[in-house]
């Protein structure tokens, strides 16, 4: 099929490439020149293990191919994925819709036959039936039909989720579309997937509730973690006890920093702004967005009880700044609220990262970047693994730190407690 990929941000160059993959024709498009040059090149935006060997794979073999033309892009697909940014509005918890609402009007403009238009951005409720209010006001009905079809990828594990993922959602009415779809998805479906059609406002929804649903889980052991710490009781313990219930699950009932990244934040500031329009009342989600927000807090209070309220000129390192492990994206990193206090408090701060110097933190005075683990850890007072990379589970703290009186802040439970006392290091850990 001929695929049309609007925006080569996380979804659409990750969607883009596994569609191609299947063996698919897929053109992504992008208004940033040189994002497309690079990608012409070989060089990729984000890191994400395996992309870069099947974008170079289906380049070569012309199943993927770069653009910034959007209309020759759109003329030559049948199938177009709308997949740029909506970020939170400035001064609002509402999804900002620019980004969505300015392509769709360049769509208009480039339809002369049959195009099947998905929104694989997450859109709040009801933007589905705004772009078809747009698209109508130009083109015939019977030329266009609008899809909710919500990706559903996780950092770091994105091209797994797309080839095996746990369900395919399509949110229309349209037969004809719905067929179209289940067609470019068989070889998802013959290996398992369910295949899921509902209405399009159901499936704008299915996206933001199960976002929300896996924010609390976050939300709900990362405050069980700070009751275990007063009553000296293991949080892994619970998690185990609680996920082996298979009503519950085990999974995102790890204890950790606040949750981050591209869609949680955003996705239940958004859902409960929706709520809020329809005049219903989401308290739950709204008391996860607020513990959320306090939890940074609680670890840095953590922190000057571990350094007895002595922070200044205390060389601390944290291990990975990104919001999780393999991936790079640094939004809604605790790191980026933690750091900066560290700092009015005195601390010198120095990281190190598997995917290199971050941007955030050049124009900080008293933070360095190191070039590996050995030398961002032997001189520190205070480490904090702050993300689970496999690259920290395996370190002999002894060997490399230099400074007999440091200490570890494990916020991943990566170790064992109990092999740290053995070992005789200051060893701290979320929920113990």
């Amino acid at each position: 099929m001929k695929l049309c990929m609007i925006g080569t941000g996380y979804v659409g160059l990750v969607s883009g490439v596994c569609f191609s993959d299947l063996g698919n024709d897929v053109i992504c498009v992008d208004k940033d020149l040189n994002k497309i040059d690079n990608l012409k090149k070989g060089i990729i935006p984000i890191y994400e293990p395996g992309l870069e060997e099947l974008i170079l794979k289906n380049f070569k073999n012309n199943r993927l191919k770069f653009s910034t033309d959007l209309k020759e892009s759109v003329s030559k697909s049948d199938i177009i994925f709308i997949c740029v940014g909506t970020p939170t509005k400035k001064n609002s918890s509402d999804a900002d819709l620019t980004q969505v609402y300015n392509v769709v009007k360049e769509i208009t403009k480039s339809i002369s036959k049959f195009k099947i238009i998905i929104t694989k951005s997450t859109v709040p409720i009801t933007t589905g039936d705004q772009i078809e209010k747009i698209i109508s006001k130009k083109i015939p009905k019977k030329l266009f039909s609008v899809v909710s079809n919500p990706e559903f990828l996780r950092e770091g594990e994105a091209i797994r989720d797309f080839n095996y993922p746990d369900r395919v959602v399509i949110g229309t009415d349209n037969k004809r579309s719905n067929k179209t779809l289940k067609n470019l998805y068989a070889p998802l479906i013959s290996k398992g997937t369910k295949y899921i059609n509902t209405s399009r406002r159901a499936a704008e929804l299915i996206k933001y509730a199960s976002n929300a649903f896996l924010a609390t889980k976050i939300t709900f052991i990362n405050e069980l973690s700070n009751l275990c710490e007063k009553i000296d009781v293991n949080i892994e313990d619970i998690s185990i006890g609680m996920g082996l219930d298979k009503r519950i699950g085990s999974r995102f009932l790890r204890a950790g920093p606040a949750y981050g990244g591209s869609c949680f934040p955003k996705d239940t500031k958004a859902i409960v702004s929706t709520s809020d329009r329809f005049k219903s009342n989401l308290s739950v989600i709204k008391s996860v967005i607020k513990s959320n927000d306090n939890r940074s807090s609680l670890l840095l209070k953590r922190i000057f009880d571990i350094l007895n309220n002595k922070v200044k000129n205390k060389k601390i390192c944290f291990l990975g700044v990104t919001f999780k492990a393999n991936t790079d994206d640094m939004r809604d990193s605790s790191c980026l609220s933690m750091i900066p206090t560290l700092l009015k408090k005195g601390a010198k701060i120095n990281y190190f990262d598997p995917t290199g110097e971050k941007n955030e933190f050049k124009n900080f005075k008293n933070v360095s970047y190191s070039n590996d683990i050995k030398s961002g850890i032997s001189n520190s007072d205070l480490i904090i693994i702050h993300t689970e990379w496999n690259d920290f589970k395996s370190i002999n703290f002894n060997k490399t730190v230099k400074n007999k009186n440091y200490k570890i802040f494990d916020m991943r439970k990566i170790y064992s407690p109990k092999k740290m006392k053995e070992q005789k290091i200051k060893y701290f850990a979320i929920g113990s």
